[in-house]
C-alpha cells in the first residue's frame, strides 16, 4: 500500500473537497478592453449561471447496475453537505469484465463560477465498492456503515468528549507529519463545536517517511496506559509543538521525554514501556486498522466511518461535513 502525507494525493478527495479545489483552474469571464478611441465604458460581465449539462445519450446506459437511484443516493451522501454542488449521471456502461460497470458523472456548481469537472469510477460486482483512480472506495446508499462498525469495534486510542461511540470522529495521524501538526487546531475546534462527539486519536506512523514516528507512537501508547487520555493529549500537543526536534535521534529523545514530563509522567517509565513488544504491537494494530479502512494518507478523519482527508482542508468545510454526516445518522446536535 502506498501511504501518503499529502491530503491532495487521493482520488477519494474527489468525494470530499470543494469543487474549487478539484478543478485545476476556474474559467473566468474577462471582458475585452474597449478600443482606446471609444468613449463607452466596458459592458458589465454576464453574471455566471448554473451549468447546463449536455443531455445524456441513452446509448451510454448499457449496464443495469448500479442504478441511477443508487448512484444518486451515494453522491447525495458524499456531496450533500455542499448546497452549491450539482451533478448529472452521464453514463453507466458495461465493461469487458462481467459485473463491473463504468460510471461517468459531470460535476458543477450552482453559481457557475467553476469549470465543469468530470468524475469516472468503476462500480464493482459486490455493490459496495468502487474504484476511482487508484483507490478502492465504499459505495452504495449507505456507503460508510461498514467502516463505522469497524471503527466502533477497533478504534481503541485515547479519546476526548463523549464515552458513547454513537457519534465518533477518529483521527489517524503521524506525530512527525507536518500536515498532522497543522490539523490539530481544527481538531481542537471540533472538540469545542461538537461536545457530544467522541474524538479518538489513532496512531498511523508513516515509518518510511518519518523515522521517529513509530517511537513517538509507542510513547503515546504508554502515556495513555500510564496516565490516561488526558495525559495523552497533553503529551501529543507538546510533541506536535516540538515536531522539528524529531528530525534527529538525539532530538527525538529530548522532544519525547520533554513531552512526557509536560504530561506529568516519568520519562524513564514511559521510555521503558515504549520499548516493549506490547507497545509496538498496539501501534501495529492501529496501523492495520487504518489499512483495513483504506486510509492511505495522514491526517485523515473518519466521521462515523466517512473518510475525510483533512490536511489543508478549511475548517468550515470540515465542520460542514461533520454536521451533515451527523444529520444523516440521526444524531441531534
Amino acid at each position: 500500500m502506498i501511504r501518503r502525507s499529502s491530503c491532495f494525493a487521493s482520488a477519494a478527495a474527489l468525494l470530499v473537497l470543494p469543487l474549487s479545489i478539484l478543478t485545476v483552474s476556474a474559467q473566468q469571464q474577462v471582458p475585452a478592453a474597449p478600443p482606446q478611441d471609444s468613449p463607452q465604458a466596458p459592458a458589465a460581465p454576464t453574471p455566471a449561471a448554473a451549468p447546463t449539462f449536455p443531455k445524456p445519450d441513452p446509448i451510454n446506459f448499457t449496464a443495469s447496475t448500479p442504478t441511477k437511484e443508487v448512484i444518486n443516493a451515494f453522491l447525495q451522501t458524499s456531496w450533500g453537505y455542499d448546497d452549491n454542488r450539482v451533478w448529472q449521471i452521464q453514463a453507466i456502461l458495461k465493461t469487458p469484465v462481467e459485473g463491473i460497470s463504468k460510471v461517468v458523472i459531470l460535476i458543477g456548481d450552482k453559481s457557475g463560477k467553476q469549470k465543469v469537472a468530470a468524475l469516472q469510477f468503476f462500480a464493482l460486482p459486490d455493490g459496495k465498492h468502487i474504484i476511482a483512480g487508484d483507490d478502492v472506495l465504499p459505495f452504495g446508499e449507505h456507503p460508510y456503515a461498514d467502516y463505522r462498525t469497524q471503527l466502533q469495534q477497533g478504534a481503541d486510542g485515547p479519546y476526548r468528549g463523549s464515552a458513547s461511540k454513537d457519534f465518533e470522529l477518529v483521527e489517524f495521524a503521524d506525530f512527525q507529519c507536518p500536515h498532522c501538526k497543522e490539523a490539530q487546531a481544527n481538531i481542537d475546534k471540533l472538540a469545542t463545536d461538537f461536545p457530544k462527539a467522541r474524538i479518538v486519536f489513532q496512531n498511523y506512523p508513516l515509518a518510511k517517511l518519518h523515522p521517529a514516528s513509530v517511537t513517538a507512537a509507542s510513547y503515546g501508547v504508554c502515556v495513555t496506559k500510564l496516565g490516561g487520555s488526558n495525559a495523552f493529549f497533553q503529551f501529543a500537543s507538546a510533541v506536535f509543538d516540538g515536531q522539528d526536534g524529531l528530525a534527529t535521534s538525539d532530538g527525538a529523545s529530548l522532544t519525547l521525554n520533554s513531552a512526557v514530563t509536560k504530561a506529568g509522567l516519568d520519562p524513564a517509565k514511559v521510555s521503558a514501556c515504549a520499548a516493549t513488544p506490547e507497545a509496538g504491537a498496539q501501534v501495529e494494530a492501529s496501523v492495520k486498522l487504518a489499512q483495513a479502512l483504506n486510509v492511505n494518507q495522514t491526517p485523515t478523519l473518519m466521521v462515523n466511518g466517512r473518510q475525510v482527508p483533512i490536511g489543508g482542508l478549511p475548517y468550515e468545510t470540515i465542520k460542514q461535513i461533520v454536521e451533515y454526516q451527523a444529520k444523516l445518522d440521526g444524531i441531534a446536535q
